[in-house]
Formats: structure tokens, C-alpha cells, sequence
């Protein structure tokens, strides 16, 4: 082969070799991008992807409404943000509920934390991972089983209005997952809510735990 061949056939060749490499980096840099898309679209999420992921359920949802206690803010009544899904307050005593008639079926308290109906009264549950009074000690599956079933741990008693989990059991299993692992990254809040109390007893005596 010639000079001259050799150096036509190089000129032939060097776009494709300067060409290849920048489009295995543009390409390299695409997957690397896409990358938190495709594991969405494959149903996987990172533990990060997963808490940010929950949070924003729980605040789309509006679970803090009845389940955080609630501050007096420049507008009305704002959750309290030092206890963040921690149920109703203990200790509080509320009174006796008003009478219901036919018109007005259920009632609550000024924080949304207790209510009463033809169920008896109810209190929200404390959310956060306290493993004493809150969720700390509850498995993935338990709470999952729980919204599932709308029972307490997902085979106690029944979960009482005006929690709406009949809706809540129509996420996904991994819209729940990610319910879970963001109640277990907020701060735990030791604070025993009282149990519910009976229809008959409920008119009967001051509310409150």
C-alpha cells in the first residue's frame, strides 16, 4: 500500500474513531441518569427514594390532619411539628361529647385528634416509632396488614372512623412500603393514646386519656 493509500484510508477511519468513543459516553451518561426512572418503572427505590417517597404521600393524604395535635398559627390551628404524628395528646381531658342527633352524625375535638359517633369515640394513633406507644415495634408487614385490613396491627381490633382506610388498602403495596419507611425516619414520640371507647359508655363521662 501506497503513502498516499495509507493516509486517504486514515482519513476514512478517523471520524468513526473520534465519532464511537463520544457516543459510548453520551450513551453511558443516559443510563446513568435515567437510572432512578428505570428502577421506578421496575418498582424498586432506593431506602432515600422510598422515605421521600412516603413523605410525600403522608403529607398528600393528609394523615398529619387528625394524627398530629394541632398549635394555634396566624390562620388557625397547625400541626405541631414537636410532635408529628403523635396521636392524641395523653392526658388530655375533653369533656363530655355533645348529643347527636339525626342531623349531625359524628363530631371532633379542636385538634382533630379525637372523635365520636355511633362508634364510640376514637383517638389517632401515635404514628411515629416509638416502641412503646407509637409504631416502633411494628414490622413492614404488620402495618401494611393493618391499612390492609383495617384492624390494629393487622389482626386486633377494628380501625375506627373516621380513619378512612378503606381507601387508604387501595395503594399499592409499595405506596405503603413507602408510608412505612418514612414513619420510621420521623423523630419518635413517647405518647400513649387512650384506647376507644364503647358506644354505650361514650355520652356517659368525660372524654380524654
Amino acid at each position: 500500500m501506497s503513502a498516499k493509500t495509507r493516509i486517504r484510508t486514515a482519513l476514512r477511519i478517523a471520524p468513526v474513531v473520534l465519532v464511537v468513543p463520544t457516543l459510548l459516553w453520551v450513551w453511558t451518561r443516559t443510563v446513568s441518569a435515567d437510572a432512578p426512572a428505570q428502577r421506578e418503572r421496575a418498582g424498586e427505590r432506593t431506602a432515600t427514594e422510598r422515605v421521600a417517597r412516603g413523605e410525600y404521600l403522608v403529607s398528600t393524604i393528609g394523615c398529619g390532619d387528625c394524627h398530629s395535635p394541632k398549635i394555634m398559627g396566624p390562620e388557625g390551628p397547625i400541626e405541631d411539628t414537636s410532635r408529628l404524628l403523635s396521636g392524641h395528646p395523653e392526658g388530655t381531658v375533653l369533656g363530655t361529647p355533645p348529643a347527636l342527633g339525626s342531623s349531625w352524625i359524628a363530631a371532633t375535638s379542636s385538634d382533630l385528634t379525637a372523635w365520636v359517633g355511633p362508634w364510640g369515640i376514637s383517638y389517632t394513633f401515635n404514628l411515629t416509632p416509638d416502641e412503646n406507644t407509637g409504631i416502633g415495634s411494628w414490622s413492614e408487614e404488620t402495618f401494611v396488614q393493618a391499612i390492609k385490613t383495617g384492624r390494629h396491627m393487622g389482626v386486633s381490633r377494628p380501625i375506627l372512623p373516621p380513619m378512612p382506610w378503606h381507601f387508604y388498602r387501595n395503594l399499592t403495596d409499595e405506596d405503603l412500603s413507602s408510608i412505612y419507611a418514612y414513619l420510621r425516619s420521623i423523630p419518635p414520640v413517647r405518647n400513649r393514646v387512650p384506647l376507644p371507647v364503647a358506644p354505650e359508655a361514650a355520652f356517659a363521662t368525660p372524654a380524654g386519656g
